[in-house]
Order: C-alpha cells, then structure tokens, then sequence
C-alpha cells in the first residue's frame, strides 16, 4: 500500500490501494469500476479539452465514472505530463486501453513510468496485444470474438452466427481478465517488491474462456459447427423453447436424473429418457418438447418446475431480473445514483464492498483529488498556482 492515502468511505479488501485509470470506453472502465467497489481508491485521467465521453449520459447513469475522482489533463502539454508521472509515483496501479503506442508517445509508457515507480503494476487492455499484425486496428467486441472463433459458435444451426453483446469479449475476455492480471501480479509484488506489466488482449481472453471447449474439440467430442453439440443448443435438452404467451424457457437437463425428472414433469415420452443421448432421436425429441412447451405459459411452466432440479428457468428480461425473489433474497441488485444496478460482485465474508455512485464536488476538485495521492499543500498550490487546472 503506498503512503498517504486518505480512504474516507471507502471500504472492501482493497481498502487502501491507488489506482490510476486513463479514460475510455469499455473494458478498462469496468475494471475500474470493479476495483473501486472493492475498495481500492480510483482516480480516472480525463483528456482536458473535449467533451467527456459518452456526453449523452447523465453522471448518475455513467457507470464509466461512478467510484472515481475525476482529474482532466492535457497529456500534449509537458506540464500535464510531469503531473501524471508524478500521481505514478505515488500509485499503486495504472489502467490504460489505448492502442499500443499511444502511452509512449505521451512519454508514459511503461519503461518511463516504472522508472519512476519500479512498484506500480501497469495493466494494459487491447484487443489483440500490443504485437501482432493486428495490434494497432481498430475493433469491437464483435471484432474480437471474431477472431477468438467464439461468434463462429454461437447461433443455431443453419443460422448466422448471433453477437453475445459485447459481454465476451470487452468484459469477460477484457475487464475480467484485466483485473486477474493486476491482482496477481499485486500478490507478487507482495513477495518481490516489484511492479508488473500486463499485456491483456480481448481476442486472447475471450479464446481462454474457450479453453475446455478446445480441450473438447481435441479429444473428438465437440464439433467445430455452430448448433451440433451438447452445449450450443444442439442438444434438445440444453436450448431455449417458445412458451404460449411467446415468452421461452431454458431447458438445461444434461444429467440423467435431471432430464428424468423434467420428462416425468412435462411429460415426456419414457422412450426419450432411455435414450436421451441418442442423437437420432433428437430430432422427435425436440419435437416433443417444443410441442409440450407451447401449451402453458412461461409462468405456468415457472411455477411447475421452481422446486425441481430439472433445471428449467424462465428467460427474465433485464427488468424482470431485478425482481425475481431469488435476486431480491441476496440483494443482487441495488439502488445507487437514482437507478437499480447489479450489486458489486463476488462478496466477501470479511468486508464490504462499496457500492459506486456518480462522483462527489469533492471527487471533480483537483486540490483535494491530489491531496488524496499524497500530496503537500504546498505542492498543490504551486500547481493551482501554475494554471494547469484553468484551461
């Protein structure tokens, strides 16, 4: 933990850490947000100058900017500069998402920051890494997942291939493995002292999430074609069925006993259990479950199977998530900054984690922001001083 931080409200496991985040979109906002709520105290560098991104969204709905102090800079002035290498300084880690390259050219690139910071742990997130052939295009989520050969997966059979969101690759692939990285390499600094650079590329996180699927493939028991294995609706009883009020269901039963017990409850013909892994009876086997399905309601069938382990589950829309009692049990979402967003996740048994709003007047006052990273009054009024603050 560096010295000098004041963590006023702050609470969860990273209580205590300083964490610089280089604004942008996406993954790298995520993991901000992620960190924040576990405590860690986030100050996001605004590029002075232009309008904030995503203008359109009001502060109380920016999810990019809740749990942060803000500070806006103008990296082109070597004033601005020096000011960012002297917040590293005092940093326990630096978020950036930029196309390789970029941070170089501000000269707050790794090599220069880590000489003045051999501790701090500089995460990168790109798409495809800062090498490659591909390393300095553009791209998207779909852009990413793409190239990992998971969109190639997803969709039915004789259809297109269906984008996931933009959850595979910018969050999953991208933010998820973004915060991996930095925290393991925060566990070896506790050992060495010494800082770390990750190098997290989107195409690369969404391909190790495939890891077991590859693993699958090699040993003969997936097939490369979207809709023709056992978890990519390909199996009659691991897919999405159209309900008689044109909602659907999941059906999910893989185990034996679990497909026994939805047959036995829908009905199903006993046929089908005998050979529920008999793919040429899959095709009257989806039949028949279409056909018994489209009779009641997706509620109906919500309230047959809720007490069963015949993993049946209604398909909620967003909204309707927010209010199903096994969220509303565990609190899975809460009301911060006049709207119901998930809760910060995972939980832990001797903390709290800080639920993240809009920022504080506190949290947009460059005074106090740097007093928070440690630094003397003196220091910050030579900078107000300076006029850095007033362009």
């Amino acid at each position: 933990m560096s010295a000098g931080l004041s963590v006023a409200g702050k609470t969860g496991p990273l209580a205590g850490l300083k964490v610089i985040e280089m604004a942008g979109l996406g993954p790298v906002p995520l993991a901000g947000l992620m960190l924040s709520e576990m405590g860690a105290e986030v100050l996001r560098i605004e590029r002075a100058g232009t309008s904030r991104p995503l203008p359109s969204l009001p502060d109380e709905y920016n999810l990019d900017r809740h749990g942060r102090a803000i500070l806006r800079l103008d990296l082109k002035h070597r004033e601005d500069t020096d000011l960012m290498l002297r917040l590293a300084e005092k940093a326990d880690m630096l978020l950036e998402g930029f196309r390789p390259g970029v941070m170089e050219r501000l000269a707050l690139g790794p090599e220069a920051v880590l000489a003045r910071n051999p501790a701090l742990i500089y995460g990168r997130m790109t798409g495809f890494g800062q090498d490659g052939p591909l390393a300095g295009r553009a791209g998207h989520d779909i852009t990413y997942v793409a190239y990992s050969g998971l969109l190639h997966a997803v969709g039915h059979a004789g259809g297109r291939p269906v984008p996931p969101l933009n959850l595979v690759a910018d969050y999953a692939g991208g933010a998820m493995m973004l915060v991996a990285g930095v925290l393991a390499a925060l566990f070896q600094r506790s050992r060495t002292g010494k800082g770390e650079v990750i190098d997290a590329a989107m195409v690369e996180g969404a391909s190790m999430l495939a890891a077991p699927v590859h693993a699958l493939m090699a040993a003969g028991l997936w097939n490369d074609r979207r809709g023709a294995n056992l978890l990519d609706s390909g199996a009659p009883f691991y897919d999405t069925y159209e309900t008689s009020d044109g909602r659907h269901v999941a059906i999910g039963c893989l185990e034996p006993q679990f497909f026994a017990e939805f047959a036995s409850l829908l009905p199903l013909d006993e046929r089908f259990v005998r050979g529920q892994y008999d793919k040429a009876l899959w095709p009257q086997m989806r039949a028949a479950i279409a056909d018994r399905v489209r009779q009641k309601s997706r509620d109906d069938w919500d309230r047959l199977f809720a007490q069963t382990d015949a993993c049946v589950a209604p398909v909620l829309s967003l909204q309707e998530a927010k209010h199903h009692p096994q969220n509303r049990a565990r609190n899975a979402f809460v009301a911060a900054g006049g709207f119901a967003r998930p809760a910060p996740a995972p939980r832990f048994s001797g903390s709290r984690p800080t639920v993240a709003t809009k920022p504080a007047d506190n949290d947009l006052v460059p005074s106090t922001v740097l007093e928070r990273f440690g630094f003397s009054k003196n220091e910050i009024d030579d900078l107000v001083k300076s006029g850095l603050f007033g362009r």
